[in-house]
């Protein structure tokens, strides 16, 4: 590994010297909708003439293609093999945008050293295909490849809902990223509530605890209402924003969408992944100079 190769997901630009857009959706627990989010999202972007490209960094328990009714013949497990490289392995959904699929059922792709983790977002920087936003699906909890993710990201969506566990642990996930790994500002998407008044009071329950104990900004950026569409729509094989582009949630999506469109792309690295990999590099440069003196 060489100091030049550090670059990871903040690093990426396009042949015309663009800078891709990179945001990390996560929740802390599974079961908070945050796979919905990433794809219905990157859909109504699609919508608006963006070119999106899906990362499933749900390494073990893939769920993106299955939720698309897509049949991946190649994953990320084959790039980490070195049979294939990041671009042959994209599948193309809805509207065109572009899915990395993860593989399913695999131990050894939940156990990645910090090497491979590290290797594998390096990748990114070295891909041919063309896009102007990537969407990371990321695992539930709080593994090492989820912070990975998270940290090499411009911009972190927390999705929570209006259940105890789901803010406990979305406030665990905030305090390790802030506390560990310098990330301060979040992004937080209230899915399935009841009404626009129930997601602001779910994000004033997290924002509390928040301000109490920890050094952070959060911005409520999107509250998803429960929607039967969406099941309808999953019974379909398809997104609610496709299914039902009229129905509730999908105005929400579409809404986020917008807000997305009208971030900032920043001009320099956001997060800190490539500096945490310089830091291993320069650790491991050292010690082969004292070695070999």
């Amino acid at each position: 590994m060489t100091r030049d190769q550090a670059s990871g997901l903040r690093m990426m630009n396009q042949p015309n010297n663009e800078k891709v857009k990179v945001i990390a959706v996560s929740g802390g627990k599974g079961g908070v909708g945050k796979t919905s989010v990433s794809i219905n999202t990157a859909v109504a972007l699609a919508e608006k003439g963006k070119r999106v490209l899906v990362l499933d960094a749900d390494l073990g328990l893939a769920n993106v293609d299955v939720m698309l009714g897509i049949r991946a013949e190649k994953n990320l497990s084959h790039v980490l093999s070195g049979d294939a490289e990041l671009d042959d392995i994209i599948v193309r959904g809805p509207k065109g945008i572009g899915i990395v699929p993860a593989t399913s059922g695999t131990q050894a792709m939940v156990e990645l050293t910090q090497a491979q983790h590290a290797g594998l977002i390096r990748a990114f920087s070295e891909m041919r295909t063309q896009f102007d936003i990537l969407i990371v699906d990321t695992a539930a909890g709080i593994s090492d490849m989820v912070l990975s993710f998270s940290r090499a990201s411009q911009d972190v969506l927390i999705v929570v809902c209006d259940e105890p566990t789901s803010i406990t642990d979305a406030y665990a996930l905030i305090k390790i990223l802030s506390r560990e790994h310098g990330v301060f500002h979040f992004k937080i998407v209230a899915n399935m509530v009841r009404s626009l008044r129930e997601g602001m009071e779910l994000f004033a329950k997290l924002s509390k605890v928040t301000d109490r104990f920890l050094d952070v900004a959060l911005e409520l950026v999107a509250t998803v209402p429960f929607d039967e569409n969406l099941r309808k729509s999953v019974r379909k094989q398809k997104l609610v924003v496709e299914a039902y582009p009229k129905s509730p949630a999908a105005i929400a999506y579409q809404g986020l969408a917008n807000k997305i469109m009208s971030w900032p792309v920043p001009q320099q690295p956001g997060g800190h992944l490539e500096f945490f990999v310089e830091r291993l590099v320069q650790r491991k440069e050292k010690q082969e100079d004292r070695v070999s003196e």
